[in-house]
């Protein structure tokens, strides 16, 4: 029908373009108007004729034998082109619609002569019509959903969609549905792609997935081609299941030690849902034990765990035996299966028996006795027995006292023994931990031991008379009125407080101007008697003051109380006083460390003092040394070496170099003591001067520099000298040598040098006497 009525409007164009003609020729008066003349343009997608397909006309109203049309464009002359003459429009490729709906073109109309427009360029568009040629496509080709398993018919699941390329608004071209060719009997779908399910026992336990598929095709009632996915679905777990045992019974084997809490053994049970909905609870069905076991359920493995909840003893219990059950509170009963909701296990624990250490009767022990009782030397006795069937013999160990020392001993037989009397002003409490051990039967130790605490209470006796807190320096006015209060005093007792009274106070003698008051709360206040203080008289009174604590028997004892009389303005202030020498107390400790000091010092000294006189001993030796070269010379020499060079002190007395300076020895004027020395020949005493100069050069140096070391002493050298015409002084084999050198220049530098010069200036055959 449409393309009658394209090929009518084709056809009509040139007739109403004439009589559009005729009458502007009839009425040449008016401008001649021009304009296009065509429909809008329409054409089928994938046309099976042989190409080209007429697509329409162009046509405009300008009459020119010279005309031409020309249509542009991004389709244009490639897809679509135009008859040149005639206007018509031809598409040269078969359409898809689904590729591209419509076609925008323009079209002009030219002179072939010169190219100019005779009409305004005018744009058309070619619309594409849509033939029912695509099938529906599922967005993806795999969907996933998931529902609870046992879950009523209808409920949904999961959605799936897809997609025709056709145009929509054409009816029938786009629309899509659905249907489940497998798994139709778990499962269905709607028109608008909505899975749900047909059964209401879909039991995860039994299967927890389902892979169904589903069709989706187009244009309902018609066997046009379609497509599929798949649609895998998941039973999510509920739970439904009761926990059963994998055991009609468990057997268990347990020392008897094993500790309160610890680990029995444990016990296993199945529950087929996800670990989520696994809540298995344990309890006891039959058995007395339940006061000595308790099952605790493994939140992460759902396994019971059996503790004791008290010791085991083999010797008492060696088995136990008792049913348990295991259930789950959370199951679910509206999907509850049959089968039973209780399962139940007999469980057998056997206690095997160890060796365990003794095991006191008693504990903790305790004794009681006075202090400084003389006659009691023993208090009681502890006791131990061996659990065991073996029955061994006990042997009793003190392990810890408190207070440490040895002040309660306990026998072998476990005898708790004083071996002196207690004080209970050093400790109310003794306190020792007694150990026991099994005797083996090769007499040894066991390893394995008990422990029990022993405790002594001393019980008071009143052995300690009280004392007087001293308090604060009391003081009076010289001027103060009868019965004013100079200070309160107290009292304490080492001993426990008397059950019958308060200390009792009073005062040595009443010949004073002092007066004891009681205060009945072991406490008592001193006062002025009679008034008025002498201080030119007495500037410190010293009182005696007697406190009795009432105790059996009474103990008493006297302080002394020593108050200053001072100088007081009007208002009773004190305005002078004088003070008093304080006691200055030193303990026997501290005077044992101070003759341990000074014991020490007299020690030092007198070494020091010993040193020096060996040392005055050994100097008058060395002034006695003879004429015995050999043996001087005999005992030298075994050093074999030429000496230390600068640090070399210990060999000879380096002070008599001062010698040079007493003897009046000037050193040459030339040359200088630091340039380069010749070897003299025969006496010459040149080596004394330079010694001389370096000598007085280091010591110059010295004394300007505080930095330096004391050279002066001359117990260290900075510089040897020239060579010396003696050579080295330090070679000890230099006295018997071959040399022809002469020593006597060292008779020229006086006393101190007298040794030098006898050993190097004297025969070797020549003895001298050390």
């Amino acid at each position: 029908m449409n393309h009658l009525i394209l090929l009518f409007s084709l056809f009509l164009a040139p007739a109403f373009a004439d009589s559009e003609s005729q009458k502007t020729n009839n009425a040449s008066h008016k401008r001649q108007k021009r304009d296009w003349i065509w429909n809008q343009m329409h054409i089928k997608e994938e046309i099976d004729t042989p190409l080209p397909h007429h697509v329409g006309k162009i046509t405009s109203s300008v009459r020119n034998n010279y005309a031409k049309y020309i249509i542009e464009g991004e389709y244009a002359n490639t897809i679509f082109k135009v008859e040149e003459t005639s206007g018509d429009v031809y598409a040269f490729e078969r359409l898809d619609r689904e590729k591209k709906a419509e076609y925008e073109l323009t079209a002009l109309i030219i002179d072939r002569r010169n190219n100019q427009s005779l009409e305004p360029p005018s744009k058309f568009i070619i619309k594409v019509y849509d033939i029912n040629d695509n099938v529906p496509v599922f967005v993806q080709k795999v969907f996933n959903g998931s529902v609870p398993e046992m879950s009523p018919v209808g409920t949904s699941v999961t959605k799936v969609t897809a997609v025709d390329a056709d145009d929509p608004t054409v009816t029938g071209h786009a629309t899509v549905t659905y249907q489940v060719i497998k798994g139709d009997e778990y499962f269905t779908v709607d028109d608008s792609g909505v899975i749900s399910t047909t059964r209401a026992d879909l039991d995860r336990e039994h299967q927890s997935t389902y892979e169904i598929i589903v069709k989706a095709k187009d244009a309902p009632g018609s066997s046009g081609d379609s497509s599929t996915a798949t649609v895998i679905i998941t039973l999510t777990d509920i739970n439904d299941n009761f926990p059963v045992f994998k055991h009609p019974s468990f057997h268990f084997k347990v020392p008897e030690n094993i500790s309160v809490g610890g680990e029995v053994g444990r016990v296993k049970v199945e529950d087929v849902d996800e670990p989520q909905h696994r809540n298995t609870k344990y309890s006891f069905v039959r058995g007395d034990y339940r006061d000595t076991f308790e099952i605790v359920a493994n939140p992460f493995t759902n396994e019971g765990i059996i503790r004791p909840k008290k010791p085991l003893d083999f010797e008492k219990v060696a088995e136990y035996r008792f049913d348990i059950e295991a259930t789950d509170p959370t199951v679910d009963l509206r999907y509850f299966k049959s089968g039973g909701s209780r399962s139940i296990s007999t469980v057998t624990i056997e206690v095997t028996d160890v060796d365990e250490p003794p095991v006191f009767t008693k504990l903790p022990y305790e004794f009681k006795v006075r202090e400084n009782d003389p006659e009691i030397r023993t208090l009681g006795s502890v006791w131990a027995h061996d659990p065991d069937a073996a029955k061994r013999k006990i042997r009793f160990i003190r392990r810890r006292a408190s207070p440490n020392g040895d002040y309660v001993r306990v026998s072998d037989t476990g005898i708790i023994q004083l071996p002196k009397p207690l004080d209970r002003e050093f400790s109310s409490s003794y306190n020792i931990t007694v150990a026991a051990q099994e005797i083996l039967e090769d007499g040894r130790l066991s390893d394995r031991e008990s422990h029990a605490q022993v405790h002594v209470i001393v019980t008071d006796e009143n052995d300690n008379a009280p004392e007087l807190v001293y308090p604060e320096e009391p003081r009076v006015c010289e001027n103060a009125a009868p019965g004013k209060v100079i200070i309160r005093i107290s009292a304490t007792d080492k001993d426990e407080t008397s059950p019958r009274g308060f200390f009792k106070y009073s005062l040595a003698t009443e010949d004073s101007n002092f007066s004891l008051v009681e205060n009945y709360d072991n406490t008592a206040n001193v006062t002025v008697k009679y008034g008025q203080f002498n201080r030119e008289l007495a500037k410190i009174h010293y009182l005696p003051v007697i406190i009795s604590d009432n105790g059996d028997p009474e103990l008493s004892s006297t302080n002394t109380l020593v108050i200053s009389v001072c100088k007081c303005n009007e208002k009773g202030n004190f305005t002078f006083c004088e003070e008093r020498a304080k006691q200055v107390g030193v303990s026997i400790q501290a005077l044992v460390a101070i003759f341990i000091c000074i014991f020490t010092i007299i020690i030092f000294f007198a070494v020091i003092t010993l040193l020096i006189l060996l040392r005055k001993r050994h100097k008058k030796d060395l002034s006695g040394l003879g004429r015995n070269v050999a043996e001087i010379h005999e005992q030298l020499v075994t050093y074999d070496e030429e000496g230390g060079g600068e640090m070399d002190t210990t060999s000879y007395d380096v002070s008599v170099l001062n010698s040079v300076r007493k003897n009046g020895l000037k050193p040459e004027a030339a040359p200088s003591p630091y340039a380069q020395v010749q070897k003299p020949p025969g006496n010459m005493t040149s080596g004394a001067g330079e010694m001389e100069m370096m000598i007085e050069v280091k010591k110059d140096e010295a004394d300007n520099d505080r930095d330096l070391l004391p050279y002066d002493t001359l117990h260290i050298y900075g510089y040897e000298g020239a060579e010396s015409i003696a050579e080295s002084l330090s070679s000890l084999e230099s006295g018997s040598s071959d040399s022809d050198i002469d020593y006597d220049f060292l008779n020229d530098w006086g006393p101190r040098f007298k040794m030098l010069a006898e050993l190097y200036g004297s025969e070797p055959n020549e003895d001298f006497v050390y």
